[in-house]
C-alpha cells in the first residue's frame, strides 16, 4: 500500500478554506477516484515543534495499492482534482509518494497501577 501526501504550506500569506476541504474537495476525490482510493484523511495543521506556527496550514493523505493505481487515478482526473485547489487554498500543496511500512495499531490499554 502507499500513501500519496499533499501537504499546504502555511505562511503570513497563506488561507485555506477547511469547510471547503473537508466538504467540497474531499466529495471530489472520492467521487473521481473511487475506483482506485483506499483510503483518504486529512489534517488541520494546529503547531510546530515548540509552539511555532503550523508548518502546513493542511494536507490530505490519500491510500492506494500502488503507485501504479495512483497514477491511473491522476491520469483519469488529476487535471480536474488539481483545478480544484483554488477553491479552498491561495498556496500549491508539497507532495509525497510513500510506500507504508508500519502497520497501524490500536492504542494498548493501560496496565493498572501497582499496588
Amino acid at each position: 500500500m502507499i500513501r500519496v501526501s499533499a501537504l499546504y504550506p502555511n505562511g503570513d500569506d497563506a488561507s485555506f478554506d477547511h469547510d471547503y476541504y473537508h466538504g467540497s474537495h474531499r466529495d471530489l476525490v472520492n467521487a473521481r477516484w473511487s475506483r482506485w482510493l483506499r483510503g483518504i484523511e486529512m489534517d488541520r495543521g494546529l503547531a510546530g515543534a515548540g509552539g511555532t506556527a503550523a508548518p502546513f496550514i493542511g494536507g490530505g493523505h490519500l491510500y492506494f495499492d500502488s503507485v501504479e493505481d495512483f497514477q491511473a487515478a491522476f491520469a483519469a482526473h488529476g487535471d480536474e482534482i488539481l483545478g480544484d485547489i483554488p477553491n479552498f487554498t491561495n498556496t500549491q500543496p508539497v507532495l509525497q509518494i510513500s510506500s507504508i511500512e508500519v502497520e497501524r495499531r490500536e492504542a494498548a490499554t493501560p496496565e493498572p497501577p501497582l499496588a
